[in-house]
């Protein structure tokens, strides 16, 4: 009977999907259980699928089982979720069952907390147990900027990124959520299946704010009585009305998990600013001109020294390459940045340090499957790593006031990436073979909230 009623409380909400160029664009609206449903039964097929990927991927880098990390969500964050997120999870899981997919409540947290888990609790547990200083697990993922002023054509703010990952990851992350929730402000942004928040993270809400982010590269730190980095990075888009709201709620019950330096604007007032989130540093700056670049490269010297693994400012490695790179770009563009160029920066291939048009590790858009300088891309994983841009989004402040944004599934040069010829090359990669997929590059699109 509760799945029937369910069933027919999707039917009569206002809520839809769209299958556009690559992207499942769904359409969600009404309380946050309805919300949840709508999600669960309209994506049920992408989030089983991630699910069970998921497992394996995360067995296979932490050598902890889907168990752990159903334990560790619910003891870690369970009790820490505000009510409405709660009930919008609780909804996700019961739209899964209803399509006939038997997922709980707390498969969907752990599906929600696994990159701050994974890459950021897991390293901080095992350094306690073997009382050693922490080994870093932060991902190097994402290129980005965001410029306004006199660096942009209109004068008035253009936001990019790129994700950078796992292929077997990437190449799901290809849901755009529209979301009008019962309190609040509506909400566009590209999320990976399951989220309740973007995870790459790329926003825009009802109020004209525009969220992006890379991550800080070799950071490490966690406080287990923290706040979960997902809820977090939701409400802070869900809420925030300003740039300030969004870095209070952001440090707000910080718990390190996920450290990132978050690039943001304000399509109203063409301010732009940017959070350095570290966990014992956080250092927020606002502009109203110029650019800000971000490629996992930690800037500020304290938070650099006290909570980042060496130094990132030797290299060569794939953050400095693309922090040279980005700022070659916003010299060379100066007055001229605008949507069509932000989409090729994305897919750039010049790597800066060493005058080459070849793409791998140090191009804005990353391919590590073809770098071939060894131990280049360890800080990402073994050479050759099936991994790098996945997809891209670009968005102008007149689009963000329309609640829309430039979205490309596949990687943003254009590229296609085939498996069979990958591993005839690379069978180490095969265990992986029962997940990827060849990646295909599909066109730009628009993507809108439902008018």
């Amino acid at each position: 009977m509760l799945s029937l009623l369910l069933s027919l409380a999707i039917a009569t909400s206002p809520s839809s999907r769209v299958d556009q160029d690559g992207w499942a664009v769904l359409h969600l609206s009404g309380s946050p259980h309805e919300i949840g449903f709508q999600y669960g039964k309209l994506a049920a097929k992408e989030i089983n699928d991630a699910n069970q990927m998921l497992r394996a991927y995360l067995k296979h880098n932490t050598e902890k089982d889907w168990n752990f990390f159903r334990t560790a969500a619910d003891r870690l964050f369970k009790a820490k979720l505000d009510p409405e997120y709660r009930e919008e999870i609780q909804g996700i899981a019961d739209g899964l069952k209803a399509a006939g997919y038997p997922y709980d409540f707390d498969d969907m947290l752990a599906q929600n907390s696994w990159i701050e888990l994974a890459w950021y609790y897991v390293p901080d547990l095992e350094a306690k147990k073997a009382k050693k200083p922490v080994e870093s697990k932060a991902p190097y993922n994402c290129s980005a900027f965001v410029a306004t002023g006199s660096q942009t054509k209109d004068h008035k703010v253009v936001m990019a990124h790129n994700c950078w990952i796992d292929y077997v990851i990437g190449e799901r992350w290809n849901l755009v959520l529209d979301i009008k929730p019962q309190h609040g402000n509506r909400i566009l942004m590209d999320a990976w299946p399951g989220f309740i928040h973007s995870g790459d993270d790329f926003a825009v809400n009802s109020a004209g704010i525009m969220v992006t982010e890379t991550t800080i590269g070799s950071f490490h730190g966690f406080d287990e009585s923290g706040l979960p980095e997902f809820m977090r990075a939701r409400k802070a888009v869900q809420y925030s009305n300003s740039l300030d709201d969004f870095a209070r709620i952001m440090r707000s019950g910080n718990n390190g998990g996920y450290a990132n330096d978050w690039l943001v604007a304000n399509a109203k007032t063409n301010e732009i600013g940017e959070l350095e989130l570290g966990l014992k540093n956080t250092i927020f700056r606002t502009s109203t001109d110029g650019a800000i670049v971000s490629s996992n490269f930690p800037k500020d010297a304290k938070l650099t020294a006290e909570e980042c693994d060496g130094s990132l400012a030797k290299g060569p490695n794939c953050c400095v390459d693309r922090h040279a790179r980005w700022d070659a770009i916003m010299d060379q563009f100066k007055g001229q940045i605008d949507a069509e160029s932000g989409k090729k920066f994305l897919g750039d291939h010049h790597d800066q340090i060493r005058g080459l048009d070849k793409a791998g590790g140090s191009s804005l858009c990353g391919h590590f499957d073809v770098e071939d300088r060894p131990g280049f891309a360890a800080i990402l994983g073994p050479d050759y790593s099936p991994a790098g841009a996945v997809q891209g989004k670009v968005i102008t402040a007149d689009m963000a006031l329309k609640m829309q944004f430039w979205a490309r599934s596949g990687h943003p040069c254009g590229e296609d990436f085939f498996v069979a010829p990958f591993y005839a090359q690379h069978p180490e990669y095969n265990w992986e073979a029962p997940f990827l997929k060849d990646m295909k590059a599909h066109p730009w699109t628009k993507v809108s909230a439902q008018q």
